[in-house]
């Protein structure tokens, strides 16, 4: 009897670390990201696309966007494809409709992502009245 018990409880446990395992990979491109050293932030879902930019509603639901804090400015994701449950590709456009470019959202770990621009224009973000050029490769920690 005691060993049916230990078996079922044992099972269980595999069970839900499987359930919660699969839990966090669906979830890995729904997203607050952030990189401080530049105050920027992305908010993103490229399961469901229904990301709407506060004050720019115009544009509607979207799989996400690039801003900077405190500032209107934004780069839209126009379109994202998950590759697999570490990768996505995106193609984005800022606000303005005058730079577009593509890039690659990959997640190293639960915790950290890097943006990794592929090609098209600089990813530019405002900063004092200037333009600010991001790196390349930039990388985002995921807000719990």
């Amino acid at each position: 009897m005691k060993i049916k018990k230990t078996l079922t409880a044992l099972a269980l446990s595999v069970l839900c670390a499987t359930v919660y395992s699969q839990d966090i990979d669906s979830l890995a491109f729904r997203a607050y990201l952030y990189n401080t050293e530049y105050s920027v932030f992305m908010r993103i879902n490229f399961y469901d696309n229904n990301i709407v930019v506060p004050g720019q509603e115009l544009y509607g639901d979207l799989p996400g966007y690039l801003s900077k804090e405190h500032n209107s400015f934004c780069w839209l994701i126009t379109s994202a494809k998950v590759v697999n449950d570490h990768s996505a590709r995106i193609e984005m456009v800022n606000d303005y409709g005058s730079d577009d470019l593509s890039a690659e959202l990959v997640r190293k770990n639960d915790s950290v992502y890097v943006l990794r621009q592929l090609s098209g224009s600089a990813l530019k973000v405002p900063n004092k009245s200037k333009w600010q050029r991001l790196p390349k490769n930039i990388e985002l920690k995921r807000k719990k």
